[in-house]
């Protein structure tokens, strides 16, 4: 202990003096700025109170956006899907309506046809020999029944 002596005594001196002279130096500073910590970090928490208020009110605004956005979509999907299927119900009517008709067709061509053999049937050989004769007689015919014909279709007109 006696060779520590002065030494501790000197050590804690100069600590103190430290000590004091950073205290005294972060004094100064304060007083210069005209600033503390406190204030400071109240006007902080204001101004980030300012940008968070903001910022939540632009979200929202976005957000309102996107909903009605989103509700527009939502009533043109649903107008698409409505035209959609009043379309496939009308593409439905109209197969059933080419069916029938087509249907109606190949019946009419089964009657020509049927009527053809039963005409080629009926026709003996002297019958051709007096068809022969009365062709004249039946284009005159033909030629009267075109004519009335084409009167019809002009006063239809």
């Amino acid at each position: 202990m006696a060779t520590i002596g002065a030494q501790p005594i000197a050590i804690s001196a100069a600590a103190l003096v430290l000590i004091v002279s950073g205290i005294g130096a972060i004094l100064l500073w304060r007083m210069a700025t005209g600033l503390t910590p406190e204030a400071e970090r109240a006007a902080s928490g204001r101004q980030m109170q300012v940008r968070v208020a903001q910022t939540s009110e632009q979200i929202m605004e976005k957000a309102k956006g996107l909903e009605m956005s989103q509700q527009e979509s939502i009533d043109q999907l649903q107008t698409v899907q409505d035209q959609l299927h009043t379309l496939q119900q009308l593409i439905t009517a109209q197969r059933a309506e080419t069916k029938k008709l087509s249907d109606q067709v190949g019946e009419i061509g089964s009657s020509l046809d049927s009527l053809r053999q039963s005409y080629a049937a009926a026709q003996p050989g002297d019958t051709a020999e007096r068809a022969t004769a009365k062709k004249p007689v039946a284009r005159q015919a033909r030629g009267k029944a075109h004519k009335s014909l084409r009167k019809r279709t002009k006063a239809r007109r």
